[in-house]
């Protein structure tokens, strides 16, 4: 392929992918509401010749020209996105194209990724001279970590050795991922009547748990990723003014590092507390890939930085390599006016070519 030829494809992709993200834009795909934005990408992969798969709201495409003695790299984002704060200005639903910027709900989180990757897809799998393997994932229900998102289909997939995510990074390696446990406390008193010296108040029963929450430090320090950060959210106690409250509800948000476990940090917090404590799920651990995997030192030898990343995505749910790489800033997901800028798209497809073509795993 000449290099006019070259650029002429990527304007092509760019342009295409961005046509695809206005569609989606405008079809609302709120977690575990995503028909309609997994029909349009079904639609998208056959109009291209391809012939996907589809389980519940997550549509995957395999390689052609898959070859089981290959490894394989998992193309994967998603299609979910959170509610519409109150604050937008602009219509959440309707693509906004103001100079390079396209605003809209999921523009930025994940669906300047989503697109981007198609793309890479399209284009790599027409060369059936590689050493790896293509799958290309859009998935449901990361918002909320759902059972019916990518966890659904992982028993559907070929052998995955890397997944490359395409959350919104900046396009720089993100490839350690803290965990995420949410913790329900009670703390048990006994009611009585407030005007008197009666019963036992919950409130301050919790009141020297929320304090050591508040300042216990975790022992192992990561280098990537910090220490692991616990923050009470939610509390909620009492009826009405005059009643000693005999129970206060609480919600701990806990984000674990590569060092703990969440059951580990769960039974530090649960030895160190009186309260009843109880883990929704230890399910979402922290995960990563090693600095001198393959790709990671492709992504360093074209001048990219590696970086731990505070917040979760459907890498907690992959038993296999993964790093985050997407266009755009997480600063901007699940905010108002959320956008995508079609410079970054279109780097991103250029970039992703870059990094994965004629890898050797």
């Amino acid at each position: 392929m000449t290099l006019v030829a070259y650029f002429c494809n990527m304007e092509n992709y760019a342009k295409e992918a961005v046509d695809l993200l206005k569609r989606l834009i405008a079809t609302p795909s709120v977690s575990r509401e995503e028909n309609a934005a997994a029909d349009i990408m079904e639609e998208e992969l056959v109009g291209m010749g391809f012939q996907p798969m589809r389980k519940a709201n997550n549509v995957w495409m395999v390689d052609p020209c898959h070859d089981d003695a290959k490894p394989t790299i998992l193309l994967n984002a998603h299609i979910d996105t959170v509610k519409p704060v109150a604050t937008w200005v602009r219509n959440p639903f309707e693509a906004i194209v103001e100079g390079d910027r396209l605003y809209g709900l999921g523009s930025n989180d994940c669906g300047g990724g989503l697109v981007s990757l198609l793309q890479v897809f399209r284009h790599l799998v027409q060369h059936d001279d590689r050493s790896y393997n293509l799958v290309y994932a859009a998935t449901a229900e990361e918002e909320v970590s759902g059972k019916n998102g990518i966890s659904l289909i992982l028993g559907d997939l070929p052998k995955i050795d890397v997944a490359i995510v395409g959350e919104p990074t900046g396009m720089q390696p993100a490839i350690a991922e803290k965990g995420l446990m949410v913790i329900d406390g009670i703390a048990h008193g006994k009611s009585g009547h407030a005007a008197r010296n009666e019963g036992v108040n919950a409130i301050t029963e919790a009141l020297g748990d929320l304090q050591w929450l508040s300042t216990y430090k975790f022992e192992k320090v990561s280098p990537l990723l910090g220490p692991v950060k616990m923050s009470v959210t939610v509390i909620h106690a009492g009826t009405q003014h005059n009643v000693v409250p005999d129970h206060c509800d609480f919600v701990i948000d806990v984000r674990t590092n590569e060092y703990y476990t969440n059951e580990e940090a769960f039974a530090i917090i649960d030895s160190h507390t009186k309260s009843e404590m109880k883990a929704r799920s230890f399910r979402l651990h922290s995960s990563g890939i090693a600095e001198d995997h393959p790709l990671v030192a492709r992504c360093k030898e074209m001048g990219m930085t590696p970086f731990g990343s505070p917040t979760l995505s459907d890498q907690a749910l992959m038993p296999f390599n993964s790093f985050k790489l997407g266009p755009g800033s997480s600063s901007r997901s699940h905010s108002a006016d959320e956008y995508i800028c079609f410079s970054e798209i279109e780097s991103a497809i250029e970039t992703y070519i870059r990094l994965i073509d004629n890898i050797r795993l």
